[in-house]
């Protein structure tokens, strides 16, 4: 004898409200099972909880230090921390030719992060002297051997002094002539009036 299947009238009403709970129910139930299982290791103890991904960003290893002075590459530098000032100097390429050996930094100090390490340079005793030349009476190829003076420039300068009776101040040249000050603060210990 077959039975005949019968409704509860209204079952698409309460089919449309229990499935989604009941779709709810087992996804919650199944994350915790997955939980469960994940957080106990091989040998049933409990494996630490995972810190939130946002959280867990590691720092930079290591220590950030500052290489100036008589070296090769002068620079920025991250070493494994307990290094010695020689690794410093040794990553930044070690000593340039001119430095001063005689006057170095404690090489074998240890490093701290945001440290800047200074290689002196040796001081000339070759008695060089700076000879100044005077802006109102150079040609060209004599301006031109100051450092960041140009052949153009050189030529405006002495249009400048040709037009206008000569220079009165150094500073005109970045005033009046456009210089740019680096430059000027370079080119400045060459000059005379």
């Amino acid at each position: 004898m077959r039975l005949p299947i019968r409704l509860i009238p209204g079952w698409r009403r309460i089919t449309l409200v229990a499935a989604p709970v009941a779709l709810a129910l087992a996804a919650i139930v199944g994350a915790l099972v997955y939980n469960s299982s994940t957080a106990t290791t091989s040998g049933g103890t409990p494996a630490p909880a995972a810190a939130a991904p946002a959280l867990d960003v590691p720092a930079q290893p290591g220590l950030l230090v500052h290489v100036v002075g008589a070296v090769e590459n002068p620079g920025l530098y991250r070493l494994p921390r307990g290094d010695r000032v020689f690794d410093a100097i040794a990553a930044a390429g070690g000593f340039s030719p001119d430095a001063d050996m005689s006057r170095l930094p404690n090489l074998a100090g240890r490093l701290k992060d945001g440290e800047q390490i200074k290689v002196p340079f040796a001081k000339t005793t070759s008695g060089t002297v700076t000879v100044r030349i005077n802006l109102n009476t150079a040609t060209v190829e004599e301006l031109e051997t100051v450092p960041g003076i140009t052949a153009e420039f050189a030529q405006e300068c002495i249009d400048y002094r040709t037009n206008f009776g000569g220079f009165q101040n150094l500073r005109e040249l970045v005033d009046i002539l456009g210089m740019s000050e680096a430059v000027y603060v370079l080119a400045r210990k060459y000059f005379t009036l």
